[in-house]
């Protein structure tokens, strides 16, 4: 999730309130932030769309209270939640609202995560090993590699991180912990090199990044969370609204790739001679695939990078099938 700072500006910043705006321009608008982080989007929404409302979550208390921060001047038209986006079905239901017109999903790991180095998400600096988005609750990282079997680690090496030394790395970190536990991310970074054959450290940037995506994945369950995440936020997505996702990894844009093809296709069995309402397509495609971030953008920030953005709206009510895949 690259976020934003007063300093930073948010990844596709004015592409995501141009895709959003169709659905949040009218009073009453409500738009869910599901990824607080600094609040550089929410800020923009608040700005932008002066009868907007903003709901925004976030599972990191820090990120909470500098938001608060942020975002005081705009009074009561904001409401931050600490919550994960899986949640926000249960956010809104206790806030009273039923549907709202636009959801923005800025997934990873924020910028001020990634920047704060007792945080232990960036490979490039000794830390703590923790990864923990909300370090109030959950395994660290450090006791994942400390406490995990060979298989298990094998596993989301593998998944996770699509490590190809996945069982090589998983070996390692076992002989390695039974000398002393792991604590700190540069003995991590060192053994994951040491692993790995010299003719692939050659390549493809840091050869502990695989492993350190898998790690943060693992600890803070991102796969399972969007895996809930997108069927409940589209449940509650009224029809006109607008749903954004950007993904900055292929396991999370693959899944909102899942979801949103399931809703704009026909569900009728092949043959019939029209198109029952029950089986329309619930929702329109926005973008034609991904859209990217421009070469100018990732000059100004290399987090935009890796940036896969999706954008679907509601065209009829939801059924109960949305949820199947």
């Amino acid at each position: 999730m690259a976020t934003g700072s007063p300093k930073h500006v948010p990844v596709m910043l004015q592409r995501c309130m141009d895709a959003l705006a169709p659905a949040v321009s009218a009073p009453g608008a409500v738009v869910v932030d599901a990824t607080l982080g600094l609040g550089g989007h929410s800020e923009a929404l608040l700005t932008q769309f002066p009868e907007v409302r903003l709901v925004a979550v976030d599972r990191d208390p820090e990120a909470l209270r500098l938001s608060r921060e942020r975002l005081a001047p705009f009074g009561d038209r904001a409401t931050l939640v600490h919550a994960v986006y899986d949640e926000i079905p249960e956010v809104l239901a206790e806030l009273g609202i039923d549907q709202v017109q636009g959801l923005l999903f800025d997934l990873g790991v924020s910028s001020m995560q990634l920047d704060e180095a007792d945080r232990g998400f960036a490979y490039a600096q000794d830390a703590p090993l923790d990864m923990r988005m909300d370090q109030t609750r959950g395994l660290s990282a450090a006791e994942v590699l400390n406490t995990y079997s060979h298989g298990d680690l094998a596993r989301i090496l593998k998944v996770y991180g699509e490590e190809r030394f996945a069982g090589k790395i998983a070996s390692v970190i076992l002989r390695e912990r039974a000398k002393e536990p792991f604590s700190t991310s540069a003995r991590l970074v060192e053994l994951v090199r040491n692993a790995i054959p010299a003719a692939t450290r050659r390549t493809g940037g840091n050869p502990a990044k695989r492993t350190f995506q898998a790690l943060r994945i693992e600890v803070n369950g991102e796969l399972e969370v969007l895996d809930r995440a997108i069927p409940g936020a589209l449940d509650v997505l009224a029809v006109g609204g607008r749903m954004v996702v950007m993904s900055y990894q292929s396991l999370e844009d693959r899944l909102v790739k899942q979801y949103f093809a399931a809703g704009a296709a026909s569900t009728a069995p092949p043959g019939l001679p029209f198109v029952p309402e029950e089986h329309q397509p619930r929702l329109k495609l926005i973008t034609r695939g991904a859209e990217l971030a421009t070469e100018a953008e990732i000059e100004e920030n290399r987090r935009a990078a890796p940036v896969r953005l999706r954008v679907a709206e509601r065209i009829r009510a939801a059924r109960s099938t949305d949820r199947k895949r």
